[in-house]
């Protein structure tokens, strides 16, 4: 079991990652986040990315789709991914993880498969 600063550790070591960050998305703060993606403030994306995970939470919910959640979203960009991946468990159900990935070096389905590790060995 990993605690915030273990998780954004982990998912730093995947490769193709230049950002990470465990972010609130009840108030858009992150509360943790490490690496440094060119020109990308990370609190200020993360608390960007909130506006993006709500949508989505509202889109499901005014679609009745009930009983599905969003897994994860991807964001492509010219040079850069930014992955998001909302925790399922007890203590997680307001955070997720916030990705940003070189492009050019990243592995979508790897970055995906770790990030579901991570989020499993998570303990907030």
């Amino acid at each position: 079991m990993a605690g915030i600063d273990g998780a954004l550790k982990d998912a730093m070591a995947i490769g193709g990652v230049l950002g990470a960050a465990l972010v609130d998305s009840t108030s858009g703060m992150a509360l943790g986040t490490l690496g440094e993606a060119a020109g990308l403030d990370l609190q200020l994306a993360a608390a960007g990315t909130t506006d993006v995970v709500r949508a989505h939470r509202r889109a499901t919910e005014a679609l009745g789709l009930h009983g599905e959640a969003l897994e994860d979203s991807l964001t492509t960009l010219t040079h850069q991914y930014y992955l998001v991946r909302p925790l399922t468990s007890p203590g997680g159900r307001d955070l997720f993880l916030y990705l940003v990935l070189d492009r050019a070096r990243a592995n979508l389905a790897m970055a995906r498969h770790h990030v579901r590790r991570i989020e499993a060995e998570l303990v907030v």
